[in-house]
């Protein structure tokens, strides 16, 4: 077996003696190196306790390496490769989970948050080159359909765009984003719990098997691993750490997708929520996490999230306007003249100029004007408001 190869196995069997993000671990791997650390964490060396007691019971259970080339032998009949740090397709961003501290942790789970050790992957892209141009979309399983269609929209937008969009392959946010970046033949990535072998929901199997045909599955766990219920805050820090942004649709007051939205956030990542009904408990999450962190972004559809995310000057989202009418146009004394006119019935200009404050040589240069935009109407006996719904609402001139 050649260097590469041992490199390959250790870091295989230390994620399987320890679960992924495990800092001891991290640190005897950047110190010694993945297949000097495994030799010290089975011979007994574990740095802290509870590390120690957790790699015996896996030992006592069988033989790591064993565990290791097994499950290397399994990814291969699935079509699944291996990937680790120093591959051409590594994703260099998630080493910026180095530097992650959520505050105020009491979990092992939500301390435990350092890179990965290895990826397994399915799919035909390089994993690096799909992560480059990344954004998470995430949110509730249990979503209502505005969160649905906000998501839809969002994958759609973003992959229509060139942007990959990650997301966990739940039900609910999750899946809205990935079949709309699929709808729009974009690119999109799946980031599980478990292995490539059993994605988790079953509910989802098909639409695992189109983003395998044309995006992405991505795993920190061996084929074989089961969907366990830590795993899922475990790989909420790759979503976070390995996009360009992470973008909070829906999520309840307990939703798992705060956390996502939280480990991004103190990553240094551009972490941004999608506004809800103030009425939906399905928003109740979303914005608390805006009002707990002032660096949140409020963003309501994919220009917002690409102003971000995008290009310094480049990707600006246009202003929100609403429609462009006629009376926008015109100066000050168009307006009065405008406003001075009744809202049934005629007036001379004599009276018109007076009640409007204008003289009126200005005043009849402006009604000619008014009557252009189809504003006014000439009558007999003066000027009268236009009928409604005659006004141009997209005029060239100006006044």
């Amino acid at each position: 077996m050649s260097v590469d190869d041992d490199s390959r196995l250790a870091r295989v069997a230390l994620t399987w003696l320890a679960e992924p993000g495990t800092r001891a671990v991290h640190r005897l791997v950047e110190r010694l190196g993945p297949v000097a650390a495994l030799d010290l964490l089975l011979d007994g060396g574990s740095p802290d306790g509870w590390l120690h007691t957790t790699v015996a019971a896996r030992s006592a259970a069988a033989d790591a390496r064993a565990v290791a080339a097994e499950a290397l032998d399994r990814a291969d009949r699935l079509g699944a490769r291996l990937v680790i740090p120093g591959d051409d397709e590594w994703p260099t961003r998630v080493a910026d989970l180095a530097v992650l501290r959520l505050p105020d942790v009491s979990r092992r789970v939500d301390a435990e948050t350092a890179p990965p050790l290895c990826f397994w992957v399915r799919g035909g892209w390089p994993l690096g080159e799909a992560l480059e141009r990344s954004v998470a979309v995430v949110g509730a399983r249990a979503a209502t359909g505005y969160g649905q269609h906000v998501a839809t929209e969002l994958g759609y937008g973003l992959a229509e765009r060139d942007w990959t969009v990650v997301s966990g392959g739940a039900f609910g946010i999750d899946a809205a984003a990935h079949r709309g970046a699929l709808n729009a033949g974009g690119l999109t990535v799946s980031v599980l719990a478990c292995g490539l072998d059993r994605p988790y929901p079953m509910g989802n199997t098909a639409l695992f098997d189109r983003i395998a045909d044309t995006g992405l599955l991505v795993s920190e766990w061996p084929p074989g691993a089961e969907p366990l219920r830590p795993r899922f805050l475990i790989r909420n820090r790759v979503l976070a750490g390995g996009t360009l942004g992470t973008v909070l649709v829906e999520a309840s007051a307990r939703s798992g997708a705060t956390q996502t939205a939280r480990r991004a956030i103190h990553t240094g990542r551009v972490t941004m929520v999608v506004p809800g009904p103030v009425t939906s408990a399905m928003s109740v999450g979303s914005h608390e996490f805006l009002r707990d962190h002032p660096r949140a972004r409020l963003v309501t559809g994919v220009a917002h999230v690409l102003e971000e995310v995008g290009r310094i000057g480049a990707d600006l989202a246009p202003v929100a306007r609403g429609p462009q009418r006629a009376a926008d146009t015109l100066d000050d004394d168009a307006r009065s003249l405008l406003e001075a006119l009744p809202r049934r019935g005629t007036l001379g200009v004599d009276r018109l100029t007076a009640r409007a404050g204008v003289d009126v040589r200005t005043a009849l240069r402006k009604l000619s004007l008014l009557e252009e935009l189809s504003l006014v109407v000439r009558r007999d006996d003066g000027y009268a408001l236009a009928p409604p719904g005659k006004a141009e609402r997209r005029p060239t001139g100006g006044a």
